[in-house]
């Protein structure tokens, strides 16, 4: 059944998807399992948020999720693992239509409409047009820089003709068993398909049996699940949204100001000792 993207639309096949997945699923569950229950063509799945950083797909359900918890029927107890409530369990479609719509009325009455303040472009979006703007080298070097803040050593830029869309190479430590891990770098301003997995993976082959793809787009469902395929080597991807994270943890390129808020509360009682 083929369904429209938006927030709304999204929020009762989140339900459904939460139920089949035993109560409770991480984001890329719940994508799956939408995608399963629904009809969506790869063009929909691939189509990008103007910022670039999302899939028009992952961000309204990313919403209908926030509606979803609004209206108490879900909650997430870390991060990116969602969860029904017990109202969440006995929810019907109609009730569900129903209370959306109590709390957008409810919204519009707060100061602005319920609607965040202007701000300025989001740091993300600022991130990934700088990321976009530089040179196939240039944003190799910055991979090769990332994966050594991240722990990975010996790693190499390779791209020399002849490297099967190879880009470099590091070796990973876990413990005491330390592997290769193959990747490549895309500047994407679109959406990654499972057919650029595929083909990562066979430059890969014969060489290693972990890789990892990082873009400045997204990924679309396809590709995430081509990626982790059964009976193929695994492939771990990092999006334009996860890699701005990545370079905001390890302070590369992000400058983080922390501010202390202070609570002042009078306590009447200390002056009340110099009375009498």
């Amino acid at each position: 059944m083929s369904i429209k993207i938006s927030d709304s639309a999204l929020m009762w096949p989140t339900v459904l998807s939460l139920r089949e997945l035993g109560g409770s699923g991480n984001i890329s569950e719940i994508e799956a399992k939408v995608l399963e229950r629904n009809e969506f063509t790869e063009a929909q799945q691939a189509e990008l948020m103007p910022n670039g950083s999302s899939t028009r797909l992952a961000y309204y359900l990313a919403w209908a999720r926030t509606n979803l918890k609004r209206i108490s029927a879900v909650e997430n107890s870390a991060p990116a693992v969602w969860a029904l409530t017990e109202l969440g369990k006995t929810l019907t479609e109609a009730k569900c239509d129903q209370l959306q719509q109590k709390w957008k009325t409810q919204s519009t009455k707060a100061p602005n409409g319920g609607k965040p303040k202007p701000e300025e472009e989001p740091w993300k979006t600022s991130v990934l047009k700088r990321l976009k703007a530089m040179s196939p080298k240039a944003f190799e070097r910055l991979a090769q820089r990332l994966l050594r803040e991240a722990g990975f050593q010996n790693v190499e830029v390779l791209g020399q003709a002849g490297d099967g869309g190879i880009d470099g190479v590091g070796v990973y430590r876990l413990s005491l068993v330390s592997f290769p891990i193959y990747f490549q770098c895309k500047r994407y301003q679109g959406s990654v398909s499972s057919g650029a997995v595929r083909d990562f993976r066979g430059a890969m082959a014969g060489r290693g049996e972990k890789g990892l793809l990082i873009t400045t787009g997204a990924f679309t469902a396809s590709a995430r699940s081509e990626a982790t395929r059964d009976g193929a080597a695994p492939v771990e991807l990092v999006s334009g949204e996860a890699l701005c994270d990545l370079l905001k943890e390890h302070r590369m390129g992000i400058r983080i100001t922390e501010r202390v808020v202070e609570d002042v509360e009078v306590e009447p009682a200390f002056f009340d000792q110099f009375e009498g």
